[in-house]
């Protein structure tokens, strides 16, 4: 019997949930235009419970009674998920924040620790067109070879020297190969810490002053 050429389709609805934390500057207002920054936790606050997500990093900041001068968003991954499998949800999220709140396209930042620095490094290496600048922290890259993505994109990596977690040249080495190709790249590696170097960076302001200057070229 003859091969029968045959179509296979079929639509798919897909339910996407993600819960998240939301932080609007105190003098907020619809008629200016404000950055976003979008904040990837680690592993260890995975779950359905947004108070573990002000363990760290930005929401910790923001707990603490800390005032940015930009929106802040700060999506919690479900238990047994990682970043990487998110990127569409993320995606979606971002537009939705787009078109609820006043949000400058051209300064939208990406930032995140650990299982977040990966998911920092991934999403944007998924999505170049999307971010003015990326800030990851202790992570590193599952597409390597695909960093080149970022050549035209700032970022600011940082990473301890005693990280025994994520070891620092999951860092270092993608800076090189941005660095050896005319990327827009600086690092900062913290001698003396090891995977808490997020507590230094997130404490920095530079760190801020730093994102809230890149723009993405219209």
């Amino acid at each position: 019997m003859r091969q029968k050429e045959k179509t296979f389709e079929k639509e798919i609805v897909k339910k996407i949930n993600m819960e998240y934390l939301l932080y609007l500057p105190k003098d907020y207002q619809e008629s200016k235009k404000w950055p976003l920054v979008l904040f990837l936790h680690g592993a260890g606050e995975r779950g359905h419970d947004l108070r573990l997500l002000k363990r760290h990093g930005i929401p910790k900041l923001i707990e603490e009674g800390a005032n940015f001068p930009f929106i802040a968003v700060s999506p919690q991954c479900p238990a047994d998920f990682w970043w990487n499998e998110l990127f569409e949800e993320l995606s979606l999220l971002i537009d939705e924040m787009k078109n609820d709140y006043s949000i400058d396209d051209t300064r939208i930042y990406l930032t995140g620790l650990s299982m977040g620095g990966y998911g920092t490094w991934d999403f944007a290496i998924r999505r170049p067109d999307l971010f003015a600048a990326i800030a990851p922290v202790c992570g590193g890259a599952m597409s390597r070879r695909m960093v080149m993505k970022l050549k035209n994109i700032p970022v600011w990596a940082f990473h301890g020297a005693k990280d025994n977690i994520v070891l620092p040249s999951e860092t270092t080495d993608l800076v090189e190969v941005l660095k050896k190709n005319g990327g827009n790249v600086k690092v900062t590696i913290y001698p003396d810490m090891e995977h808490d170097s997020h507590v230094a960076a997130y404490n920095d302001p530079m760190l801020y002053e730093w994102l809230l200057e890149q723009r993405k070229p219209v």
